[in-house]
């Protein structure tokens, strides 16, 4: 009987294991597919065609994903597209503090994510 508990005990606590693994995978990896390409294909256009490009680009966006959510990331993203344009519209999004404080978030994940892939 105790056997059986102590088995049932294990098998509890490997499951509990395995899905806060799970879990922080899918956290982890929250940015879908095409926004993974695009940020690679930009990357690569910024650093060179080559394959050595590619897997640092991939190894940044890897590092970004880790340490940004995609949600922030598509914040940022939206904010610094907006500030391309001109007028009033335009103006709102470079003169907001809560706009610059999303797009410092993006700017610190991305200088982490060169140190880890572009450096060493």
């Amino acid at each position: 009987m105790i056997r059986k508990l102590a088995e049932r005990g294990a098998l509890a606590a490997l499951a509990l294991s395995l899905s806060t693994i799970a879990g922080w995978a899918a956290d982890e990896n929250d940015y879908p597919t095409d926004a993974r390409v695009d940020y690679v294909f930009g990357c690569m256009a910024a650093n060179g065609q080559t394959r050595e490009s590619m897997q640092r680009c991939s190894c940044s966006l890897d590092q970004l994903a880790a340490i940004l959510p995609y949600d922030k990331y598509v914040q940022a993203s939206t904010v610094l597209s907006m500030r391309q344009g001109i007028g009033n519209r335009a103006n709102e999004f470079k003169s907001t503090k809560i706009f610059d404080d999303k797009v410092a978030d993006l700017r610190r994940a991305q200088a982490e994510a060169e140190i880890r892939c572009y450096r060493g």
